[in-house]
């Protein structure tokens, strides 16, 4: 259960415990299929000519309390390794700053946020600064303390093979997120 903590892991065996036979079976198998995958990729290398795994991750955010793309908005991306201080007994994560970006005028990124060699499995997280975006930018032009100010939006990797695309729909008083792509 690599990158799972072991609150994923219990809350996911508790889940499980009622389940039927066949539907334990079936869970089973899935596991075991997933297992075999991320142990295939531990023995491929795929780094030749600095092309990584071949999957990418990028971002999109839309204004919609304006119904734009959010043009200009600062974003984030962190990276949680588990090599932080122990504390009472636990050892924590260490959030470390990968890249900033600022979103183009359809509201992307200009390219990957993540390609290549530095594309690879963990838990992640983008820091939205919605409060600067729409004091700035919003037709209503908000002011006073924004009810939302800083969006973060902490996800994992499990599968560098492929395209993780994480868009944000923003307002100055709700967002959504999914994994689109």
């Amino acid at each position: 259960v690599r990158n799972a903590s072991k609150y994923t892991v219990l809350s996911a065996l508790e889940g499980r415990v009622n389940s039927s036979v066949e539907e334990e079976f079936a869970c089973a198998l899935s596991q075991l299929d997933k297992i075999a995958w991320m142990r295939l990729l531990m023995k491929v290398d795929y780094a030749e000519g600095n092309d990584g795994h071949g999957g990418f991750l990028t971002c999109h955010v839309l204004d919609t309390a304006n119904g734009t793309p959010a043009s200009g908005m600062r974003i984030e991306l962190h990276r949680y390794e588990d090599d932080g201080p122990e504390r009472n007994g636990i050892r924590t994560q260490q959030r470390i700053l990968i890249k900033s970006f600022t979103t183009n005028s359809d509201g992307r990124l200009n390219g990957p946020a993540l390609a290549g060699t530095d594309f690879y499995e963990g838990q992640y997280e983008w820091v939205f600064y919605v409060g600067d975006y729409f004091a700035k930018y919003s037709l209503s032009r908000i002011s006073g303390t924004p009810f939302l100010d800083v969006v973060p939006l902490r996800f994992g990797l499990d599968d560098p093979t492929v395209h993780y695309h994480v868009p944000l729909l923003a307002s100055p008083w709700s967002y959504s997120t999914y994994r689109g792509s």
